[in-house]
């Protein structure tokens, strides 16, 4: 057995260099092909946990999609799976309806929409800004606003529908600025929504404050008004978070952006 020591000792030797690197008999015959495909596939693995992780709010606070994310990103918003992904929010809405909600038919049953990418879709938006890839510019996309012309998340507004036919009053809170609320109402009338309560829109008394602030304010005003909010559907974190919460929450996908 002690004979035996060199001759390991020899062959680990020459293995050493191949281990180290992963060695395969495969990269061997294949070279660079194998390494673009190993690498693409190490990226596309990166880029899924980096969305996965935007969506349940682990990755916070970023101006800008990775750069090396940003196909990545084109895809999966381009894609069935995001469209099969919101489709499932929804229809776990539709089954939390069917048993949540004692209505009180008082007037005061509510619920909330957030409106972009929850209502109205941005992605002809994004089409031309990299998928988030670029630094949002606030002026071009209220110009995109002011076009009117985004077009509804067909899913989104089956939901919108039978939420408002079930007699519960529709509220939505925006983000956008109150300069945009006759632009917002023509898109929203124009691909389908009709019948919301009250649409809420940024004042200049809420400049400079966090979107998630803003909503609390928003949301609170409503309960103080008596309201009981059966849920809240939106993109962003910031829809959700702080009291006073709704009885369920629901978060469609998107990562092309945060909004705080």
């Amino acid at each position: 057995m002690a004979n035996l020591v060199p001759f390991w000792l020899l062959v680990s030797a020459i293995l050493a260099p191949f281990v180290g690197a992963n060695w395969n008999i495969l990269r061997q015959k294949m070279n660079n092909n194998l390494d673009h495909v190993v690498a693409d596939d190490a990226l596309k693995i990166y880029c899924e946990s980096w969305r996965v992780n935007v969506e349940v709010n682990n990755v916070r606070g970023f101006e800008v999609v990775p750069q090396e994310c940003i196909n990545h990103i084109k895809k999966y918003m381009t894609s069935s799976q995001y469209i099969a992904d919101s489709e499932r929010a929804i229809e776990e809405v539709q089954l939390y309806l069917t048993t949540c909600c004692s209505l009180q038919g008082d007037g005061t049953d509510a619920w909330i929409f957030d409106v972009d990418d929850t209502l109205l879709s941005n992605i002809p938006f994004y089409k031309k800004h990299d998928f988030g890839g670029e630094k949002l510019n606030e002026t071009a996309i209220e110009e995109w606003m002011k076009s009117s012309k985004a077009p509804a998340l067909e899913h989104t507004l089956k939901l919108f529908n039978l939420i408002r036919d079930k007699g519960i009053k529709i509220f939505l809170i925006s983000s956008r600025r109150e300069n945009l609320r006759s632009s917002t109402v023509d898109n929203l009338i124009q691909v389908g929504y009709h019948g919301w309560s009250a649409l809420t829109l940024r004042g200049l008394e809420d400049e400079g404050k966090e979107v998630q602030k803003y909503k609390i304010e928003a949301r609170q005003r409503l309960v103080n008004e008596g309201y009981h909010i059966w849920g809240i559907v939106g993109d962003q974190w910031s829809s959700f978070e702080g009291l006073p919460t709704p009885n369920r929450r629901f978060k469609l996908p998107n990562s092309m952006y945060y909004v705080a």
